[in-house]
């Protein structure tokens, strides 16, 4: 049997949080609590307020397109931002469910309470791409970082990797990331993620806006590690981000079936698996198809290539034709050396 083995990791899914709290507490929290019964790995939230990312009448969103359209940046932020004094709370809570929580930062500041929260991993989100003294600033602090490439050019990814490298990051993973919200299949382009594993030399996974699951399952078959998807307790309670937002029952099976196509690859093995063995039966063998007399010969009327396996290969079928049996052969016997002559 040749066999070649391949180094991949189980997926790390993480509900991504977001404003799906719709400025609840308790729904925040039962958000983990969901996410949790449906065995993600991580909750991630965002860290900032509506002055760490722009200021009132910056900007309006005029895409038609966009889920958001004519809303001003500010006011959105400000109705999706996590409130701060709310932290502690979600961190334990995760804490006692068994799962890890951790945040993306969109300024030095919230990386500063993050570091007092002691925050296991940074997330860095695809519009922070360019913002270099931010990268440097997480970089720093030695955590394991997740970089979403959204919208970003390779030579602003590279920009990005390099600053995180230079300033301490030892633990990068990129993720392949449509910065549409949703995203289709169309526009995910998942043959860009081994691409980016070979570039950069580093884990890389999914951060997926699509609806449904299909795109992050196939996503493991190309060497996603890192999962992550919006999740919300229902879409019909609306909110910020509840349009491409997973439901508990949805990241469920999110997490069910990319474990499964994560078990699925395996490794590259060519020959017979024990678990086939007792199956070579249903191979194919010559055998008589009718009673065959001594000093008969074999013709194409009196034998057939059948299921199972257990008579001469199929190769010899052609061969043995115009041959003659040296025993009575009844019908339904499969064919051995020793009965021709």
């Amino acid at each position: 049997m040749f066999i070649v083995k391949m180094e991949t990791n189980k997926p790390f899914i993480i509900a991504e949080m977001s404003g799906n709290h719709n400025q609840s507490l308790e729904r925040g929290l039962a958000i983990i609590d969901a996410a949790a019964d449906a065995k993600v790995d991580a909750v991630k939230l965002q860290t900032y307020t509506a002055d760490t990312l722009t200021i009132k009448g910056a900007c309006t969103i005029t895409d038609k397109k966009s889920l958001w359209y004519g809303r001003d940046l500010y006011d959105l932020y400000q109705e999706a931002h996590t409130p701060w004094e709310w932290y502690q709370a979600l961190f334990d809570r995760a804490k006692e469910k068994g799962i890890i929580c951790f945040s993306t930062p969109f300024d030095e500041t919230a990386v500063d309470f993050l570091e007092k929260l002691n925050n296991p991993i940074y997330k860095i989100a695809s519009f922070e791409v360019n913002h270099i003294p931010l990268l440097k600033y997480i970089a720093q602090t030695g955590k394991p970082v997740i970089m979403s490439t959204g919208a970003s050019t390779l030579a602003e990814i590279e920009e990005a990797v390099n600053t995180l490298r230079e300033n301490g990051c030892t633990d990068l993973t990129l993720l392949k990331c449509t910065s549409t919200y949703p995203a289709t299949p169309e526009n995910t382009n998942l043959l860009t993620i081994p691409h980016l594993q070979q570039l950069f030399d580093c884990k890389v996974g999914l951060s997926d806006h699509t609806l449904g699951i299909g795109v992050a399952i196939a996503s493991v078959a190309l060497g996603a590690t890192v999962i992550e998807k919006h999740f919300c307790l229902s879409r019909s309670e609306g909110g910020v981000d509840s349009a491409f937002s997973m439901e508990p029952q949805e990241m469920k099976a999110l997490v069910e079936e990319t474990n499964r196509a994560y078990l699925a690859l395996g490794k590259i093995s060519y020959g017979i698996l024990e678990a086939e063995k007792n199956s070579r039966i249903f191979k194919r063998s010559i055998y008589a198809s009718k009673d065959i007399k001594a000093g008969e010969a074999f013709t194409k009327d009196n034998i057939k290539v059948i299921r199972p396996g257990d008579g001469l290969h199929p190769r010899e079928y052609e061969t043995i034709l115009g041959k003659k049996a040296s025993y009575a052969i009844n019908a339904g016997s499969a064919l051995t050396q020793g009965l021709l002559f």
